[in-house]
């Protein structure tokens, strides 16, 4: 239950973190409303009287932009993810020195540090690659794109830097609907950026680290409670303080990490716990791979239920001339891309310890989505429907 002065309370401390008070900007919006997140920033675009467009549908969302020219955009990790996947892609089939040039602006823009801490050099050289590639970016999303605020999920560092290089600014969020939603959001001027963090709390807003890692929210965005569930709301709450159930860390500057879902950690068979999310934020991070959840709560290992990138893999067995039926039944089934993806995994287990590794997988013909009930509404994954969904291939890991 959240009141009138949740949310007021909330719009009024977050508008400072957006750059909305120059000029006349424009938003994009396509997130749906019923949503808080999409919500409140809708009200935080109505206090500062700036202009609102709503996108026709996910699938416009690159001729509306082009259309209305927009300043700014709240979006998901997953759009992001897919906006630089078809990027990369038109980049692959570069040749020349065109190709060189790409892969150049792609490997600098990794590097990329926030307030010109790399030195006049590497600044000198993101000039160009702006120029030369990331412009290019830019006008495919109407030329004016300036900030994305962010939030839902973990975004990959590494993309983080790449947008924040190609002059669209990525400001990562944290929230939860029982805040109203937001608690932090990090904002480049001042100095209240950190590529990897969610930003400093805002204004009246407290954010507590209990004993055992967990986030614990205090401030007047915290919710009534819910609805007609008095049992529930005392167990999420400790006097003034809301337990997340994240787990999350406060560095010296003040800037609040996210290190993990307490809920989503499982411990495995043998005792050891695991944190899904951090292999499967790594495993994202491959081409091959457009959704992963990683299981094994209660099992003897760790394993993972995969939704390949179709659309990238079709491209791929073209470009390698292999013999293999392209539709999504026949690509899930093809052993030349279920070791592909096993080299993927292998890569990733390299980073973590042997308990956390993971053993097996199994790979979904269907595309996870909002219609097919795999994804909530910004598009995080549904873990429980998504493992009920998937039993047979879940038993098949740890049954056979």
């Amino acid at each position: 239950m959240l009141s009138h002065d949740n949310i007021t309370s909330n719009v009024l401390s977050a508008v400072k973190r957006l750059p909305l008070s120059q000029g006349n900007p424009k938003i994009l919006s396509f997130l749906p409303i019923c949503h808080i997140f999409e919500r409140v920033l809708i009200y935080v675009y109505q206090y500062a009287g700036v202009g609102i467009y709503f996108a026709e549908g996910i699938d416009k969302i690159g001729d509306n932009a082009k259309e209305i020219q927009p300043n700014l955009m709240s979006v998901v990790p997953r759009l992001l993810e897919k906006v630089y996947d078809k990027i990369y892609a038109k980049g692959s089939d570069l040749s020349g020195i065109k190709s060189k040039l790409f892969h150049w602006a792609i490997a600098l823009g990794e590097q990329w540090k926030p307030y010109g801490e790399n030195g006049a050099w590497y600044e000198f050289k993101l000039s160009i690659a702006n120029k030369l590639i990331f412009s290019k970016w830019r006008e495919a999303l109407g030329g004016e794109l300036t900030t994305m605020v962010y939030g839902s999920a973990a975004l990959q560092p590494r993309l983080t830097r790449i947008f924040c290089a190609a002059g669209m600014q990525v400001m990562e969020g944290y929230g939860l609907t029982e805040t109203s939603p937001v608690v932090s959001v990090g904002m480049y001027r001042d100095h209240h950026f950190k590529v990897g963090t969610v930003g400093k709390p805002i204004d009246g807003v407290e954010v507590k680290i209990a004993e055992d890692g967990e986030l614990l929210i205090k401030g007047p965005n915290v919710m009534l409670g819910y609805y007609k569930d008095p049992e529930k709301t005392a167990s999420v709450m400790t006097g003034d303080y809301f337990h997340t159930g994240d787990k999350g860390e406060i560095d010296a500057d003040g800037f609040l990490k996210i290190t993990g879902r307490k809920k989503e950690m499982f411990k495995t068979y043998g005792g050891k716990y695991v944190i899904p999310t951090l292999l499967e934020n790594d495993l994202k991070q491959s081409r091959f791979i457009e959704q992963i959840m990683v299981v094994g709560e209660g099992e003897k290992m760790p394993a993972a239920i995969i939704q390949p990138n179709f659309e990238f893999i079709q491209d791929w067995i073209d470009k390698k001339g292999k013999k293999i039926g392209k539709t999504e039944t026949e690509i899930v089934c093809s052993q030349d891309v279920i070791d592909r993806i096993q080299q993927e995994v292998d890569t990733c287990n390299k980073k973590f310890g042997k308990w956390e590794q993971i053993k097996r997988f199994e790979l979904t013909p269907d595309v996870w989505s909002i219609e097919g009930g795999h994804l909530t509404p910004t598009m995080k994954m549904k873990r429980e429907i998504i493992k009920g969904i998937y039993q047979d291939l879940y038993d098949k890991i740890y049954r056979a």
